[in-house]
Order: C-alpha cells, then structure tokens, then sequence
C-alpha cells in the first residue's frame, strides 16, 4: 500500500469539516462511490453518512503518484449527490491490487 501524504489545504478542510485522519482512511479503504476528481489528474472517493433524516456525504480527492497517494483535499456535502462518470475498470483494479476495498 502507497503511503499517504497529506497537503495543507487537506489538513485544513479536514478542521473545518471536523474530519478526522482516521476518517478519511475510512472513506479510501472502503468507498461508496468512486468517480474522476474535478482537476486534472486526481480521483473523488465518496462514502454515505449520516441518517435516512439527514444524509451527507463525505468526499475526498487524491491524486496517485509514483511511491504515495496525496490527499489534496476532503469535505462533507449536505444532502445526496447524483453519480456521474465512474472510473475505467484498469484503474479501479489497480485500487483493489493496492489494498483499498473498492
């Protein structure tokens, strides 16, 4: 498994969500929804929470480099999201050979 590094702007998203680090390895090691991240380059792992009442998501963003997975940034989303475009099997099998639950 890639070591984690994690980026400033992460750390500070993850305060103000109030996210903690081993929730977020919650969220990579067993995603709900797996999809391209908005910039270039990076994948959105996404994980349901919360109630049937009141449902959220908690996504996070990471990009895969050589030796280590970087987290560039984490968050809650009130409410439910649409699933949009997934990810190619090959990557998504390439998750599942680094250890992450996908």
């Amino acid at each position: 498994m890639k070591t984690l590094y994690w980026t400033s702007h992460a750390k500070n998203k993850m305060r103000y969500y109030a996210l903690s680090e081993q929730r977020v390895r919650r969220v990579l090691k067993s995603p709900s929804r797996i999809e391209e991240g908005i910039a270039e380059g990076t994948i959105a792992l996404m994980q349901r929470v919360g109630s049937k009442k009141h449902p959220y998501e908690i996504w996070v963003m990471v990009v895969d480099e050589k030796n280590r997975r970087k987290i560039i940034s984490a968050w809650r989303y009130p409410g439910l999201t649409q699933p949009g475009e997934s990810l190619p099997d090959t990557i998504l099998k390439e998750f599942r050979e680094a250890g992450y639950g996908i």
